[in-house]
């Protein structure tokens, strides 16, 4: 008889320590994420090397949302449609192929501004598709009580390469461009590797003839659920305006004077932030008054952005940077929540896709609208309205959407034909 002593202590039910599949979708989300926050550097700086136009990064941000914008239905449906895992791995695969050209193309001197266009928005329309699979994974990995917990540690990791991703770039780019290029390469291909050791439970995909009603489901759907279209849109117009990050090779160069190295540290410092709040969430998810925290964390994102855009050194730089992550990984679990556990699973491709349209207007668009703004009134102005903005969208959203407000228990979402 074994010794009660050494019985084995029965997990909580939200416990994530033994989830299977969590592991290889963690590694291959994460080690995308490290590849594209290196790219981002890369571009951000060589761009602006080589134009020193403000502008130019805001059509970096806009060449990368166009195809997402002219994709983002199809990708839906064809997520819904045919198998997920293996979307994802011919993207991860074209994108190994794209970064390895953009390598080449720096290390012969050929990556001229427009080619840097061009192949970015290959990488846009590759998102496009691989996003919102990646997006439905961990819904088939994790049960609902365990969804928050595994939500706030794929965050953390992510942040995590948020942080490492930026400041490495930052390094390698005082070796060369194509360092860093080479870099996003193999951590594609690595991506690729963990995600081809995925298991996910069956999906029954439909095979519904393609029709206009079916294509655009997922807008449909989220007309029917409010607080799920409030969470999205919040986040779209929050970070729309809110849109400091794009100006960060500005503000490292002619601001701050830091050079490519502090550009990696700029950049990492929204990462850490988040980081810090997404292990405080891993370890003490969200309980109740799910709505309120979320709209208070998008105003403390919007007082971070001002505080940003007044700063002339390092240290208030790099802190308010700091509290703007953290402020916004709390709307990120929030809607993840919403947009996961909220939408039945044959719906999940297409709602995510529109999930993606609204982050990718949020992230590239606002890119363009903040590189646009700063060319007409100046970098500093524009962060500085931008977070004005940000505050007066908290406010209005509150009487918008009152169920949105009301949101209570994380948990507690069902899915909802």
């Amino acid at each position: 008889m074994a010794d009660p002593q050494f019985a084995e202590i029965p997990q909580a039910p939200d416990s994530i320590r033994h989830l299977p599949g969590l592991r290889p979708f963690l590694a291959g989300r994460t080690l995308s994420a490290l590849s594209a926050q290196v790219l981002a550097v890369a571009v951000g700086w060589q761009i602006y090397a080589i134009t020193h136009s403000v502008m130019a990064l805001g059509w970096v941000g806009l060449v990368q949302f166009l195809p997402m914008l002219t994709l983002v239905f199809v990708s839906g449906h064809v997520a819904d449609r045919y198998n997920r895992k293996r979307i994802v791995m011919i993207c991860q695969g074209l994108e190994t192929l794209a970064a390895a050209l953009m390598a080449l193309a720096t290390f012969t001197e050929q990556l001229a501004p427009w080619t840097i266009y061009v192949l970015v928005a290959v990488f846009g329309a590759l998102r496009s598709f691989e996003a919102p699979c990646q997006q439905t994974f961990l819904p088939s990995i994790a049960t609902p009580a365990q969804f928050p917990r595994a939500a706030a540690l794929s965050s953390s990791l992510f942040q995590t390469a948020s942080i490492v991703g930026p400041s490495l770039g930052g390094l390698l780019y005082g070796l060369g461009a194509d360092m860093c290029y080479l870099l996003c390469a193999l951590g594609f291909a690595s991506a690729l590797i963990s995600t081809s050791l995925l298991k996910l439970r069956p999906v029954a995909t439909t095979r519904a003839p393609i029709s206009l009603e079916s294509v655009f489901g997922g807008i449909a759907f989220l007309r029917r659920r409010r607080d799920m279209f409030g969470a999205i849109s919040l986040d779209l117009f929050a970070v729309l305006f809110g849109g400091a990050t794009a100006m960060l090779p500005v503000y490292a160069n002619d601001i701050l004077h830091l050079g490519p190295i502090g550009l990696g540290v700029l950049r990492a410092s929204p990462a850490l932030g988040a980081l810090a709040c997404s292990l405080v969430l891993a370890r003490y998810p969200l309980r109740s008054k799910a709505g309120p925290i979320m709209f208070i964390s998008v105003a403390v994102f919007g007082i971070a952005t001002i505080v940003f855009g007044f700063s002339h050194t390092l240290l208030p730089s790099v802190l308010s940077l700091a509290v703007l992550g953290a402020a916004d990984v709390i709307s990120v679990v929030v809607r993840g929540a919403l947009t996961q556990l909220a939408t039945p699973d044959n719906m999940r491709g297409r709602v995510s896709a529109v999930n993606m349209l609204f982050i990718g207007s949020s992230n590239q668009l606002g890119e363009f609208e903040s590189g646009m703004l700063a060319g007409a009134i100046g970098a500093e102005a524009a962060v500085v309205a931008g977070g004005i903005g940000t505050l007066l969208v908290a406010g209005l959203w509150i009487k918008l959407f009152p169920g949105l407000w009301a949101l209570d228990r994380l948990d507690q979402i069902r899915p909802e034909e």
